[in-house]
Parts: structure tokens; sequence; C-alpha cells
């Protein structure tokens, strides 16, 4: 997997944005950038494309800013000069991707049917576009198509919002998903860059699905914390059931039996993706404790901030 495309699955959302009037460029990518998506895919539609896509990158630097809706060789030549730095075509044609192939422009073609698939695999892709996802059958032809073409993943783009966002990725083969649902044209047009900030954000915890899933109170010891775990079941009617360094109240409140993480305790975060969840967070600021990562089937399943929150170490838990 090249960088880009590692970066498209850390951001997990990516826009895909129609910009008439390139004096729109600029403000759109700051309300991106800070709505939590620095990446946008500018499709070459049309005539302010090219200067949109350079004016992003001057003013963002360090924005992800590529062309979608590429069909020519010279629509390659004209965004990479403007400083794109991916390409994405509606469909597959050959001629442009070997072109980008050999300037080593990263590109993802489209794809709708197996035929397509073993195209991209001849001219050796092993990540592809798949559009219009939700006409050409959506999440259910993904996953029917991936299983014989078990190396190849997935961007798909067309008819996917914040209803069916998490229906996609949660399917392990799905790199990242394209949509305009959070920055439409006339959204554009109208100069409503905070109403496309606050919808970004939006499609980011969408996305991520933060929720409180227990805390954690620090006993002294285990006799302490079977006593305090008891107190919740006798008032409130929780179960209790002991486990080895902790005893559970309901699924909500743990007792632990020593003194653990934060002077207080701890609250448990979960998330759709966590790993998604720590790029973005990081993105803000906040600090992980490495050395904390848990892991299952080596898949990262639980991970501490830094910094506590009022007295509680805080950490994330996949769902």
């Amino acid at each position: 997997m090249n960088e880009i495309i590692n970066q498209f699955s850390k951001l997990g959302i990516i826009p895909v944005v129609a910009i008439n009037d390139a004096k729109d460029a600029v403000p759109l990518a700051k309300a991106l950038c800070e709505g939590g998506l620095p990446v946008a895919e500018v499709t070459f539609r049309t005539d302010a494309a090219e200067e949109a896509i350079r004016q992003m990158c001057n003013a963002f630097p360090d924005m992800l800013v590529g062309a979608g809706t590429v069909l020519t060789t010279e629509q390659v030549d004209r965004a990479v000069g403007a400083g794109a730095k991916f390409i994405v075509s509606p469909g597959l044609n050959p001629k442009v991707v070997k072109y980008c192939q050999e300037k080593n422009v990263p590109i993802t073609p489209g794809t709708s049917s197996p035929t397509d698939i073993e195209a991209a695999l001849e001219l050796g892709l092993d990540v592809v576009k798949f559009f219009p996802a939700e006409q050409s059958g959506g999440i259910a032809k993904i996953k029917a198509m991936a299983a014989p073409y078990t190396g190849v993943k997935f961007m798909p783009t067309g008819g996917i919002n914040a209803n069916n966002l998490k229906d996609y990725l949660d399917f392990p083969k799905i790199v990242a998903c394209g949509g305009s649902w959070m920055v439409k044209s006339d959204m554009i047009a109208n100069g409503q860059f905070d109403e496309i900030r606050k919808l970004t954000q939006e499609a980011v915890r969408t996305m991520l699905g933060f929720e409180f899933k227990h805390i954690g109170i620090n006993c002294e010891n285990e006799t302490k914390a079977m006593a305090l775990a008891e107190m919740f079941g006798k008032f409130f009617g929780f179960e209790v059931k002991p486990g080895n360094s902790s005893i559970f109240a309901s699924s909500s409140i743990e007792v632990n039996k020593s003194m653990g993480p934060g002077k207080l305790g701890h609250i448990a975060i979960g998330t759709n993706y966590i790993e998604r969840a720590i790029y973005h967070m990081e993105r803000q600021g906040f600090e992980f404790d490495k050395d904390s990562a848990l892991y299952k089937n080596n898949k990262l399943v639980r991970i501490y901030l830094k910094d506590d929150f009022g007295g509680f170490a805080v950490h994330l838990v996949q769902k």
C-alpha cells in the first residue's frame, strides 16, 4: 500500500468536490482542514478545477489534494502541474493508468465489475475505485466481487452518505469512501464554508462513532473493590461480575482491585475504528501512550491517552 493510499485509509472519508469558481478554493480547503478532513478530490468537470487545485496546494501544502474525473493524459499533466498528489478516474482507461504509472503518479481508476478488476490487476493495481457505488450494487456487490479477488481493495464513491458510511467502512477491503454530502456544489457556490466545516466535523464524528463504554474506579485492594461493587448491586440492582483484576457492576461500572491508571480511575470510550480515531485525534493535538496499546489477534483493541481528564485516565477501545 503506497503512502497516498495509506493516508486515505487513516482519513476514512475523501471529500469529492466540484468547484465552479477558483475563488472558492482556499476557503473550502480551510473549511475541510478545520473540519478534520485535510483532503479533497477536485473533479475535473469544471473549468476552474486546475486553478482550484493550484490555489489549494499553495495555501495548504500539507493538504492531500488530488484530481478526480480525469479522463485524458492531458488532464493528468494539467492536474499534476497544478500540484495534484493523486488521480482518480470514473472508469478504467489503460492509457491513462499507464501514463500515470510512468510518471509515478498514484491513480485509482473506477471499476464496477469483475472484468474491470481483472483489467486493473493486469495493470498491476491492487486498489480501485468502485463507482457509482450505490447504483452498482453497493457494499453487497463489493463483498461478492472481493471474494475471488482477495488482494484487491476498494474506494467506493457514489451515493455514500452519513447513513450508509459505516456499512462500507466496516468491510476490511474498503480503504476509504468518497463522498460529497458534506460539501455540495451549491454550498460552495453560496459561500457556506462554516456549514461545510460543521458538516465535515459531523462526518468524522459519525465515522468514528465515539461513545461511553464504562467507567473504572480505583480501589486499594480486592476487599474494598468488592464492597463498592456490591453497593452498586444492592442499591441499583446491577449484576456484580468478579474478574481477575476488577469487578464489574453492570457493564458500565468497573471497580479495580488495585490503583490502576488515573488518580481516580479510568473512562473507556468506544470507537468504530480505533486506528482512524488515533490519527484524527493526534491531528487535534492529543497524545497517546503507545506503551499502553493492547493487541488481540494482531489488531489494536485499546490504548490510553497520555493526559488524564479530571483525575481519570481515558482509553479508547475498539467496539
